[in-house]
């Protein structure tokens, strides 16, 4: 089953992140949405159009970028442009304000077959096709996938300035730093939400005291934290480890890591991420 009882909603205007790994459920969901894919039960809408009565309407009125790259790889950039453009009657100079800004990044290799385009510009050429029409509601499954990083933050960057246009924007993806640059979030995990709220309130609404833990041997440390009695949960998070503990004033992890032959080993405690907080709920 790929998705278990979902029920939520977006806002206009809100720029709404479904944030999970692989598999949990995303693409199916915003398929079920643009009017791609028919759910075996329960009811949608977009823009107060039904996904299965209003289906033509909501095709007219949402731009969708998939997580694959789609477009015709033998046309050229403005030739991919003008097609999507002639297909919901209308033209590139018509809604040209609307991707300005991302278009000049990649006009200049206009007559570029897409085929032939970095990553980056494969991403921003897909976002101008997805909103060549002036769409009410734009859905993006997973778009900085295998982008770099400069690529991921200009992405961001325009999707701001989008959001400032008026467009409600519902973004899809695996990376949880990801999560802050939205106004809301639904964690999902293996077709259900966990929680839906802001970044800060699913922080705030964590229960357990966080730790980081650093050693000159972070492998053996962590073989060595799983095994101490008062551990809740412990898992490897960069050049640190990430602890909580059955008991929240429990002060002889110190102790033991240190008769384990770990003298350099440092604890602090911290504040979680939304990384931390998604371990937490699945872990509960």
């Amino acid at each position: 089953m790929a998705l278990k009882d979902i029920s939520f909603s977006v806002e206009r205007n809100e720029l709404f992140g479904l944030i999970g790994p692989d598999g949990a459920g995303k693409t199916t969901l915003f398929r079920i949405l643009t009017t791609l894919l028919l759910a075996d039960e329960g009811s949608a809408s977009v823009n107060d159009f039904d996904v299965v009565k209003d289906y033509q309407r909501i095709r007219s009125c949402v731009g969708y970028m998939p997580g694959k790259f789609s477009l015709y790889q033998d046309l050229t950039i403005e030739e991919n442009l003008n097609f999507f453009a002639t297909v919901f009657g209308t033209t590139i100079k018509e809604n040209y304000d609307l991707i300005k800004d991302i278009y000049q990044q990649i006009e200049p290799f206009k007559d570029r077959r897409a085929g032939q385009l970095s990553g980056g510009m494969k991403q921003k050429l897909g976002l101008c096709c997805a909103l060549i029409h002036r769409p009410d509601v734009l859905f993006l499954d997973e778009p900085t996938t295998g982008v770099d990083v400069v690529s991921r933050r200009e992405f961001w960057e325009m999707l701001k300035r989008l959001k400032g246009q008026g467009i409600t924007i519902l973004v899809s993806t695996p990376y949880m730093d990801e999560a802050n640059l939205c106004d809301r979030i639904a964690l999902m995990q293996k077709g259900e939400i966990l929680s839906i709220d802001t970044p800060a309130k699913i922080i705030q609404s964590d229960p357990n005291r966080l730790y980081a833990i650093k050693s000159s041997n972070i492998f053996r440390l962590l073989k060595d934290a799983r095994s101490y009695p008062g551990i809740a949960s412990c898992f490897a998070f960069g050049d640190a480890i990430h602890a909580t503990f059955k008991d929240r004033s429990d002060t002889g992890m110190m102790d033991y890591l240190h008769s384990r032959g770990h003298m350099d080993a440092r604890l602090e405690a911290i504040t979680p991420g939304i990384e931390d907080c998604f371990i937490h709920l699945l872990k509960n």
